[in-house]
């Protein structure tokens, strides 16, 4: 079984999207008050029997379990019949969004993401309809359950024999959004090590550089409209907050944050589709994403999206049958290629690769995918001997790297 996800931008009435509006805001309301229920549990427990707050303390049974996703709802159930806004929302879409609160807290736990936070009006921006029996594609409408037939731009043509397993709703400063999540009965090769194969190194001066010399440079899509962002951030500070002007304001600065996340993300998957095209086995560094973004030159990290790129990267190799693999990234740029000796750090103003012993010379990215490259032919299964002779690694000398 294979699972796809097909996004295709809404059409909605004026009182569709007042309704898809009121939806999100009830969602919201059920998020907030779950978490509330639980962060007071929580606290009831957080103080000592002889040393509480003389101040305030939450005073909570000791007897009383545990908010869980199966109590709340439960409690949900007995809310929707006391409450009248409650009953317009679907009793599916209300329980998911518990499962949501649910999969916030498991990501404290195990994988030690921050406590969850309450939720502002206007940023819940999505629901769900898990009931994939009751959502239905007629034409260019999706019949969505107690909201009926809604408009979309179908860019892309559904699989007929692929089965909708759930729809998820999303606002976006562009408008609404339907995710289409496809269950596929297809049985998907796994891809194995063959054929031509490339290093992969990424860097801020050149946004990948590979093996065989081929070098990208980096677009600056955050930073070249940074200027821009920065004026209408400030409009938005002159205005006063909650106005009409203030939500126009508040629209172009999340339009403008949009377009930055969009092009970067055609740019990534276009390049994702040039290495494909170059080789069947593709190797990268494993890199601390969260490290690196946290450093120096931490903005410019973030706006190269390295991790939204290898992640994409590492999905068109599995669409297109191309083997994909991570390597330790330590170092990379301290070893020559050509004889293996560690040449020590280079300062970032460097960026040519000039080996003391053997006097290989070649750009510094270029070096660090040629490191990348044996690295990951080691990994596979390759010797240091056929490493050594040569096989798959044709390293050339160049003076200046072509570009893609």
């Amino acid at each position: 079984m294979f699972n796809l996800i097909y996004e295709f931008k809404l059409k909605p009435t004026k009182a569709q999207t007042e309704k898809f509006d009121f939806w999100l805001e009830q969602c919201r309301k059920i998020y907030n008050y779950a978490l509330a229920e639980r962060k007071d549990w929580f606290k009831s427990r957080f103080c000592q029997i002889n040393a509480c707050s003389l101040r305030s303390e939450y005073i909570i049974p000791a007897d009383a379990p545990r908010p869980t996703y199966a109590s709340q709802c439960k409690n949900l159930t007995t809310a929707r019949a006391n409450i009248p806004a409650l009953k317009v929302v679907g009793a599916a879409t209300e329980q998911q969004t518990l499962k949501r609160l649910e999969k916030a807290f498991v990501s404290m736990w195990e994988q030690n993401h921050g406590f969850p936070r309450f939720k502002k009006p206007g940023k819940m921006r999505s629901f769900v309809f898990p009931t994939p029996n009751k959502v239905t594609v007629k034409g260019r409408h999706l019949n969505l359950p107690n909201i009926g037939l809604v408009k979309f731009i179908q860019s892309r043509d559904i699989l007929s024999d692929a089965v909708i397993k759930q729809i998820q709703v999303v606002k976006k400063a562009s408008g609404f959004y339907a995710q289409l999540t496809l269950a596929w009965a297809v049985d998907v090769p796994t891809a194995a090590p063959s054929g031509e194969v490339i290093g992969v190194d990424v860097g801020l001066t050149n946004f990948i550089a590979t093996s065989t010399g081929s070098c990208v440079k980096r677009p600056k899509f955050f930073v070249d409209l940074q200027r821009q962002l920065k004026l209408l951030q400030q409009r938005v500070s002159r205005k006063p907050p909650g106005s009409n002007n203030w939500r126009k304001a508040q629209a172009k600065v999340a339009k403008l944050h949009e377009h930055i996340a969009n092009t970067r993300k055609n740019f990534h998957w276009q390049i994702a589709h040039q290495l494909c095209d170059q080789a069947q086995t593709i190797f990268v560094e494993d890199l601390n994403l969260i490290g690196l973004s946290r450093a120096m030159l931490g903005k410019h990290c973030l706006d190269a999206g390295w991790g939204q790129f290898l992640q994409i990267l590492e999905q068109c190799c599995f669409k297109r049958g191309v083997y994909f693999q991570k390597v330790d990234a330590k170092k990379t740029s301290q070893i020559c290629p050509n004889c293996g000796i560690v040449t020590g750090k280079k300062e970032l103003a460097l960026r040519v690769h000039q080996c003391p012993d053997c006097g290989y010379t070649t750009d510094r990215d270029v070096a660090a995918a040629q490191v990348v490259l044996q690295r990951g032919l080691a990994a596979v299964g390759y010797t240091v001997k056929m490493l050594a002779e040569g096989k798959y690694i044709g390293i050339p000398v160049m003076q200046e790297s072509p570009r893609l």
